[in-house]
């Protein structure tokens, strides 16, 4: 589904210095897998994840998904893409404190090309929340909900535009080791139930262990382990 080849990202410093964060990255994600990148911080973890999601452009090397090359798409394609193909679950959770968390759910949609009428949205919606543990919060605002429930609505979120893959970049750091597990086993069962390709970013090769593949991330390198 996608096929990262030979993928490489250099910054400029202020002192015009370049320096190498990803050298030659090769990686495959297939429909279903569930893949944890774990690696000492600054190793470029968040950096590859933002490159497959299209938040960043490489310096070489192509990204492709489903066939098509997404460094050539136009503006339009990205944001269409990122928006039905992707579900993003970051370490904060993001959610906007004036609404609800059934309308936080609901917010991707808004922008979607979702056929499906509005009606039919909302019940998906409540049932996902439902499946998380949050069914009698669903009219509540973030700041009426814990860390942890504010997190697997952020998941929820992720998931409302049936994406294909969920990149999560350190999903459980604001976590207590408890929610932290149940997260991750959250989006294991995510991975089995709504057969979503999970990538996860994690400094726990605890936590990373849930997944069904881990890689390494150290000296520029991507490493199974």
């Amino acid at each position: 589904m996608i096929e990262i080849q030979n993928l490489s990202k250099q910054y400029e410093n202020a002192s015009q210095i370049i320096q190498e964060v990803l050298l030659d990255i090769n990686l495959t994600i297939e429909l279903g897998d569930s893949i944890a990148i774990v690696g000492p911080s600054g190793s470029g973890k968040s950096t590859l994840l933002n490159l497959i999601g299209s938040l960043d452009i490489p310096s070489s090397g192509d990204i492709m998904f489903e066939g098509k090359n997404i460094n050539q798409l136009n503006e339009k394609e990205v944001s269409e893409f990122r928006n039905t193909k992707i579900g993003f679950v970051f370490q904060q959770h993001h959610l906007l404190p004036q609404l609800t968390l059934l309308e936080n759910v609901l917010l991707p949609t808004l922008v979607s090309n979702n056929k499906d009428d509005a009606s039919k949205i909302e019940i998906r919606a409540k049932q996902l929340l439902k499946k998380v543990g949050l069914e009698d919060k669903i009219d509540q605002s973030p700041s009426h909900c814990s860390v942890g429930e504010c997190q697997r609505a952020a998941v929820v979120r992720a998931l409302i535009n049936q994406p294909k893959v969920i990149l999560a970049d350190e999903p459980t750091g604001s976590l207590d080791e408890q929610n932290a597990s149940e997260l991750v086993d959250l989006l294991s069962q995510i991975n089995k139930d709504e057969n979503v390709s999970i990538v996860m970013v994690t400094h726990s090769l605890e936590l990373a262990s849930k997944m069904k593949k881990v890689y390494k991330l150290s000296n520029k390198k991507l490493v199974l382990i």
